[in-house]
């Protein structure tokens, strides 16, 4: 009885989970991508004055406040695997909730974003 209902328990967590979490890489998996796949995205979603301080090499600006109007624009594919990141991954999972909205595929999230690499 016991297991029966933990593992109902688990199915129901697993099911309502933030998504988000699944998508969350490191910095080396995130450049493994980036190598092997041509069409691979780096975006950065810091404002545009925190990119101009300092970035991730290839990477584009598109800050999270201008994702809804500007994503379709930079990011036209929408199979492309996407990988973003921020300062702490906070805006960046952000990202991927909205991105995800608009029938993007395959995303990822640098966890912990630039302070974690």
């Amino acid at each position: 009885m016991k297991i029966k209902i933990y593992e109902t328990l688990k199915s129901i967590f697993r099911q309502n989970r933030n998504v988000v979490e699944d998508n969350n890489i490191d910095y080396r998996s995130a450049k493994m991508i980036l190598k092997n796949d041509k069409d691979a995205k780096l975006i950065d979603v810091r404002s545009p004055q925190e990119y101009k301080e300092g970035h991730l090499p290839s990477s584009i600006n598109l800050p999270l406040y201008k994702i809804e109007e500007q994503s379709k624009e930079l990011l036209p594919d929408l199979n492309s695997a996407i990988i973003v990141y921020c300062q702490s991954g906070s805006r960046s999972n952000k990202a991927i909730e909205l991105l995800k909205e608009q029938g993007y595929k395959k995303l990822y999230n640098i966890e912990g974003g630039l302070d974690n690499i």
